[in-house]
């Protein structure tokens, strides 16, 4: 846990003004070099779009240490509920993995501060997430907590911290749904599926230039939502559209739908455990095209459960790659032995805007919950401030594909 990221101040003027050009350049060139799309099995449709291999960073990112003169009780606790076992187990491992460094950062640098860090699993499923959350809002130590990872399990368990008045940012559901339930304590860390959506479908028409998009959709309260957004988004390009179900395994009948659609892409809304043998058994029927999914599905084990299939994958997310981030991803690694995942540097983020408030003072729930209301601040993946539901104010999305067995940052999409 020796990473440091306390030499960034000199860095980041530098690394932005480079990657300022970097990502004009990026943008400009993509629909310039989209390869000629086909139908079916013939053709497909693909693009050659630049990796951006550098991002900016704040001059100005709010980071764990803090000062280093905090003091709190030494009963002070942040949580985090969500997945850690389950199908689609990594995106809460990623998430749970950043607030560990955050906090292990945090109390390293505050000897009169060590808050202490609290974990609930809830297998990413609903039905099993009220349990979870019931024990941590009753746990009177902790002060705020940093999930849930996915939209079904917030939308279930939203009015259990309502009834505690205990703050919870989200770093990664992104239903747009969640914001419309009169919460109070719920903060989204990212933009929802309502910029995701048409984002996505202007990426796939316009940068990947596909004609005909065949869209699909798992049955979460995620995968509904996203689904919805973007077909709107696509219009006329839909070539046609079906429904896949948590767990399915076979993926035949929806793959026969798809081939004789003629479709040039598909976009998938819903997770890696579904949409890497999808695209697998896609591609082994002799689909040519893009394959595009969402930031549920863009994850390694994507690539390792789809295999050589995964070459014709892309990804939407409205995340950030941490592993362009040098000193976080180096303090990531050392600490974890794995690069920063999908939302590992958002959970970082969302982590340090509550431990900066526990540094301020704000020790108890109603105390800390107003910090967050009226936080106003960088991180490194983005600015964070809140309007009265919850949603940030500026949110982005991003671009990513697989080259050479690896998952690669594109640029922002929308």
């Amino acid at each position: 846990m020796e990473g440091k990221i306390n030499h960034m101040k000199h860095t980041r003027i530098m690394v932005g003004l480079a990657v300022a050009a970097t990502f004009g350049m990026a943008l400009s060139g993509c629909a310039n070099q989209a390869a000629p799309t086909g139908g079916g099995t013939s053709g497909g449709s693909k693009a050659d779009l630049p990796v951006v291999t550098s991002i900016p960073v704040p001059a100005n990112a709010v980071l764990p240490a803090g000062n280093g003169k905090a003091k709190c009780d030494p009963a002070t606790t942040l949580g985090f509920v969500g997945a850690e076992t389950g199908a689609n187990a990594q995106l809460g491992i990623n998430i749970f993995n950043g607030i560990q460094l955050a906090i292990d950062q945090h109390n390293k640098a505050n000897a009169d501060c060590q808050v202490k860090f609290t974990k609930f699993d809830t297998e990413g499923s609903p039905d099993k997430a009220t349990g979870p959350v019931t024990q941590a809002v009753n746990t009177p130590a902790i002060v705020g907590v940093i999930g849930l990872p996915f939209s079904g399990e917030s939308k279930a368990t939203g009015n259990i911290f309502e009834q505690k008045g205990l703050v919870h940012i989200t770093p990664s559901a992104t239903a747009p749904v969640l914001t419309t339930n009169g919460w109070k304590t719920f903060f989204r860390g990212l933009g929802n599926d309502s910029q995701q959506g048409p984002a996505a479908a202007n990426f796939v028409t316009e940068k990947l230039k596909a004609k005909k998009v065949y869209l699909v959709q798992d049955d979460s309260e995620y995968g509904i939502g996203l689904g919805g957004a973007t077909k709107t988004g696509l219009g006329s390009s839909i070539a046609g559209t079906d429904k896949v179900t948590t767990g399915q395994k076979d993926f035949s009948a929806v793959i026969s739908k798809i081939i004789n659609s003629k479709a040039d892409a598909v976009y998938y809304a819903g997770y890696y455990a579904e949409g890497a043998p999808f695209d697998q058994q896609l591609v082994a029927k002799g689909f040519k095209g893009a394959f595009v999914g969402p930031d549920g599905a863009k994850d390694d084990q994507f690539i390792k459960q789809a295999g050589d299939a995964s070459a014709n994958a892309y990804f939407t997310c409205p995340c950030i790659p941490g592993e362009l981030i040098p000193d976080f991803a180096k303090a990531y690694t050392t600490a974890f032995n794995a690069a920063p995942g999908t939302y590992s540097i958002e959970g970082y983020d969302v982590a340090t805007v509550l431990l900066s408030g526990i540094d301020k003072g704000k020790t108890s729930r109603a105390d800390l919950l107003s910090y967050v209301k009226s936080y106003d601040a960088d991180g490194l993946s983005k600015h964070y401030k809140w309007d009265d539901k919850g949603e940030l104010a500026k949110p982005a999305v991003y671009g990513y594909k697989v080259n050479a067995g690896k998952i690669v940052f594109i640029g922002q999409i929308g």
